[in-house]
């Protein structure tokens, strides 16, 4: 098969801050996230739709929030650990697409500063990376303002032949 699909999902509930990281971008907001590491919720729920699609477990398994090496953490070097390891098993994303779930912030004015950051990281073009917002209708943790999910799916393509780098 020289296609692979994966889906990822993440939440964070918001805690004390004056911001939250949205696809490596700081995004200014009255409350931060309560997190292991920077509690980026598009990076998580990206990092585990790659993970996925390669059957290589979960952004947890490889950065347990038991260790404390990854208290803080910039997410952005969980985004580079996955995109390493599928590259090894021959693979590169093709497309991401990730929709982030609040009611505030407001994403549409980071939209593009996200898109730009994942598409460097993963060396992909940036109209192959995809990034929305939709709010939950007051609904639930996120319509109250408890916090903030995403999720993501991917596709990944095969750069390599089965046998030459992985799977």
């Amino acid at each position: 098969m020289d296609f692979r699909i994966g889906q990822g999902f993440d939440v964070h509930a918001f805690g004390t801050g004056d911001h939250v990281m949205l696809g490596g971008v700081r995004v200014a907001h009255a409350r931060g996230v309560m997190a292991h590491s920077d509690g980026d919720v598009v990076l998580h729920a990206l990092c585990d739709a790659l993970l996925g699609a390669l059957a290589l477990g979960d952004i947890g398994q490889h950065f347990p929030p038991s260790d404390s090496r990854w208290k803080g953490a910039d997410s952005r070097a969980f985004l580079r650990h996955c995109d390493d390891l599928i590259r090894a098993q021959g693979w590169q994303v093709g497309n991401c697409d990730v929709t982030v779930i609040c009611e505030a912030p407001k994403i549409g004015p980071h939209v593009a500063a996200i898109r730009e950051t994942i598409s460097t990281m993963l060396g992909i073009d940036v109209d192959a990376v995809s990034v929305k917002a939709t709010t939950s209708e007051r609904l639930g943790f996120t319509g109250r303002g408890e916090g903030i999910a995403a999720q993501a799916v991917c596709l990944l393509r095969r750069l390599l032949p089965p046998g030459e780098g992985g799977a």
